[in-house]
């Protein structure tokens, strides 16, 4: 998982990719409910448990890269939008 996700960071300059050793930095693992390793946190919105096929991260990477829809969680309020 990390090596993809490093790939597509490379790839664009749009992903980032951290990779954090879950033992060494316990406060994040609590923070992100880390019980199992490999989890992979996108854009604090979306996670993916156990090595993932490169399509399932990709599709995801996407997904969290698309505007939110209105009134989604992360999505602008109405009035940065131009809406009533």
């Amino acid at each position: 998982m990390a090596r993809l996700a490093y790939r597509f960071a490379i790839a664009t300059d749009r992903v980032r990719a951290d990779v954090i050793e879950a033992s060494e930095y316990p406060d994040l693992a609590r923070k992100y409910e880390i019980r199992a390793v490999p989890k992979t946190i996108v854009n604090e919105r979306y996670d993916l448990l156990g090595a993932v096929p490169p399509g399932e991260l990709l599709k995801t990477v996407m997904a969290a890269g698309a505007p939110a829809a209105p009134g989604a969680p992360g999505a602008p309020p109405p009035s940065a939008t131009g809406g009533q």
